[in-house]
């Protein structure tokens, strides 16, 4: 009578498991053994048509390549660990009040009329100069300037208004308010 591939897989779990076991316990923490030798029995049940006649050094070999992994991936973890430590320290709060100053600069941005819009977005997102603005829009650069300075002062009196909002102490914000590339 001809066995099924899962009883032919259970028998070589049985046969082996204990010395498979003992070679990772050799090598490894008795916390890491047991997550180590079902990994191995996975691999083992993924490649079962191509486990050799003598299974147990192939199984070593498995065994050696899962702690191995997980010997590069503790010490990735450990340099990051490490390299996290190094880094300055930012305070969550920091990160709230930015979002909300962000949300309320938005919403008095969409307040101001589309002139001013197009004029700051030129100037803010796509970072151009007065000189460079004129171009896109025909005007003077006397006259972009202008418009400029008048639709930054509008946004800042949107966004001093708005009954939420207050100046923000966040620079980034502040300078998103008050100046553009010059």
């Amino acid at each position: 009578m001809e066995s099924t591939i899962e009883e032919q897989f259970t028998a070589l779990y049985r046969r082996h498991r204990e010395a498979v076991e003992r070679y990772v316990l050799r090598r490894a923490g008795p916390q890491e053994v047991g997550d180590v030798l079902a990994e191995v029995f996975l691999v083992a049940w993924r490649r079962f048509d191509r486990i050799p006649a003598d299974p147990l050094p192939w199984l070593y070999g498995v065994a050696r390549r899962v702690l191995a992994n997980d010997r590069r991936a503790a010490r990735r973890r450990t340099d990051l660990e490490d390299l996290l430590a190094i880094q300055p320290h930012r305070p969550d709060a920091g990160h709230a009040e930015e979002v909300a100053a962000r949300t309320d600069l938005a919403q008095a941005f969409g307040r101001l009329g589309t002139a001013d819009q197009e004029v700051l977005r030129l100037a803010l997102w796509e970072e151009l100069t007065p000189a460079e603005i004129a171009r896109v829009l025909g005007q003077s650069s006397v006259a972009v300037r202008v418009r400029l300075h008048r639709a930054r002062g509008r946004l800042r009196r949107q966004f001093q208004a708005h009954p939420a909002a207050s100046i923000p102490t966040s620079t980034s914000v502040q300078q998103e308010v008050t100046h553009a590339r010059h």
